[in-house]
């Protein structure tokens, strides 16, 4: 490519060194590049709890409780910055709007990023520390809220459902950051906690649920002949009151319920979660799952998404477990298939795609991607069994999260090693 490189329309000389700068060159490369700095700090962070669970030699320091941190920091810290490089990339095409350029979206990602790793750090030592984090991420998270709203009130697009959904669930969103907050000022962690879910499905779980709705089918169709692009709005229903009953059912589960009304609730609620398991899995296969996985990235994709019907399975078994025993079982194996299997799957399946297309590379997921999802799967295997009464052990947490850590830094470092340089193809982007 020689010692410097013209990129068409940019007017800037480019060279194929890696450069910081360069993730300044389109929206995708910095939202994403923030992202895994983000997914990286607390991945890191929470292999370093287990390990000092497992081992109790590391002497780490904890100014907060775990869960908190935790839950906070893998739910809103690194998905909006993901969401932000690929809504700030596509969504514009969807609502048939002038994009926004990165000096636009750049400051409210910026906030975002240092809140979180702010967070992390008052997690260590500090509990203001931490909620000062908090804060300049909500207002990165806000602002970046309403930079994503006014492309979908500027939108003229004939179908806007899905960028309305994504606002809706953006709303969702800023209203469980800064209610985490306020429950953390009032000293109420178990409401802090509860902000925390309903966040990780009312809003991560929407926005996740919408792309999949739009992008599956579509991807689907083009690739495999004789799939339709299938994709009814009552779909699109389904899947947010799969995800969305989960953010309800969280508030539910707060209220001081009589025993055998509890009971029958868990009852219900099992057999709801088994329902509507069994009919995302028929979706699953509807939209071509097993076709699509003679091509690994797109499989990646249908697998992701197959997760979500698991976890409603393992949700309504936990419920109909609890209640025979008369005692919380296995309350977090769901919420583990579903945040890492789901959504770690689909972060990594839509990342990897759009990271591949937009460097001018072939869309395939060659062994390295392929191999670093099959071993996510066998992770999130360990973690589900981890959580039964039976299974649990300091050892196997530890080992999921540290083989989390490896998973994503491996693919994570490889990607920004791309971001950092221009397209091989040598188009602007």
């Amino acid at each position: 490519m020689g010692d410097a490189i013209h990129q068409t329309g940019s007017g800037l000389d480019l060279d194929p060194h890696w450069r910081l700068r360069y993730t300044l060159l389109a929206p995708h490369r910095l939202g994403f590049s923030l992202a895994v700095v983000v997914l990286l700090a607390a991945s890191l962070w929470w292999a370093l709890v287990q390990l000092e669970r497992s081992s109790g030699v590391l002497g780490l320091p904890g100014a907060m409780p775990e869960f908190l941190t935790h839950a906070a920091s893998m739910g809103f810290g690194f998905m909006p910055l993901f969401f932000a490089g690929f809504l700030f990339t596509a969504g514009p095409k969807w609502l048939d709007v002038a994009p926004l350029s990165v000096a636009q979206i750049q400051w409210p990602l910026y906030l975002q990023c240092a809140g979180w790793l702010v967070w992390l750090l008052g997690g260590l030592w500090s509990r203001p520390l931490a909620l000062a984090g908090l804060a300049l991420a909500w207002v990165g998270l806000v602002w970046m809220s309403l930079l994503y709203a006014g492309l979908v009130r500027a939108s003229r697009a004939p179908n806007q459902l899905h960028g309305k959904m994504v606002r809706a669930a953006f709303v969702v969103g800023c209203i469980s950051v800064a209610a985490l907050g306020l429950s953390m000022l009032a000293g109420r962690d178990d409401l802090a906690r509860a902000w925390a879910l309903t966040g990780i499905w009312g809003f991560i779980g929407v926005v996740f649920m919408t792309v999949a709705h739009r992008m599956i089918p579509f991807f689907t169709h083009g690739k495999i002949p004789g799939v339709e692009a299938w994709r009814p709005t009552w779909v699109m229903a389904l899947l947010a009151v799969a995800v969305g009953a989960q953010a309800v059912f969280v508030w539910l589960g707060m209220l001081p319920w009589p025993e055998g009304l509890a009971g029958a609730g868990l009852w219900l609620r099992g057999a709801f979660e088994w329902a509507i398991g069994l009919v995302l899995i028929w979706l699953a296969v509807r939209w071509g799952l097993v076709p699509a996985l003679q091509v690994p990235l797109l499989g990646m994709l249908h697998i992701g998404f197959l997760w979500l019907g698991l976890s409603n399975l393992i949700a309504g078994t936990a419920d109909w477990w609890s209640a025979s025993a008369g005692a919380p079982m296995w309350p977090l194996a769901a919420l583990h298939a579903f945040t890492m299997g789901c959504l770690g799957s689909l972060i990594l399946a839509m990342v990897s795609r759009v990271a591949a297309g937009h460097s001018g590379r072939p869309l395939v997921a060659g062994s390295l991607v392929w191999g670093l999802f099959l071993l996510l799967q066998l992770t999130v295997v360990v973690r589900v069994v981890a959580a039964l009464p039976m299974a649990a052990s300091a050892a196997l947490l530890a080992i999921a999260a540290v083989f989390w850590l490896a998973i994503m830094a491996i693919w994570g470092l490889r990607l920004l090693g791309w971001w950092g340089r221009v397209r091989i193809d040598g188009n602007p982007g």
